[in-house]
């Protein structure tokens, strides 16, 4: 998240984890959108869970916290994690450029912006064919909004069939 949370499409992960079951999914979730407060569109995230605080570890979080203390990124958020115990590895993790060289919705959303059209975009570049409420219910988006991007896209296709490379 730290690295790529510039191109996360906020609107679809908090949509996903309001409803999720799991008390311990929306604290780390909550988490994240506290630590990751200064990007608006995640800080949303933060309000997602109101319970008592989470351990991240099953056994042993009072000790380590003891030894070691708390992560920074966790401080006064709902979940207690002892420092050491999430790593941190920039080099395990692909780079922006590197990312968007292999994933389509990657480079999408770079593209676009972190949308539900980027995300419609990338359904319909791998299946143009489906109907518009196939490329919503994959893409998680609205009809209307699935509708607007298909247009749009068979616009630039036809276009590009049309076009004489001048």
């Amino acid at each position: 998240m730290e690295r790529h949370h510039s191109y996360v499409n906020a609107d679809r992960l908090a949509r996903v984890i309001k409803v999720h079951q799991s008390g311990r999914v929306r604290a780390f979730w909550s988490a994240i959108g506290t630590w990751l407060d200064k990007d608006r569109r995640l800080a949303r995230l933060a309000s997602l869970y109101d319970g008592p605080a989470v351990d991240v570890l099953s056994v042993g979080t009072d000790f380590q916290i003891d030894r070691r203390g708390v992560d920074p990124r966790f401080e006064e958020t709902p979940l207690r994690v002892p420092a050491g115990i999430l790593k941190t590895r920039r080099a395990d993790v692909l780079s922006a450029e590197l990312l968007a060289s292999h994933h389509r919705g990657y480079r999408n959303r770079v593209l676009m912006g972190p949308s539900w059209r980027a995300d419609v975009w990338t359904v319909l570049e791998t299946s143009s064919d489906l109907s518009i409420a196939e490329v919503a219910r994959r893409a998680y988006s609205s009809f209307s909004t699935a509708w607007e991007v298909t247009q749009d896209y068979k616009l630039l296709r036809r276009a590009d069939e049309g076009s004489t490379g001048v």
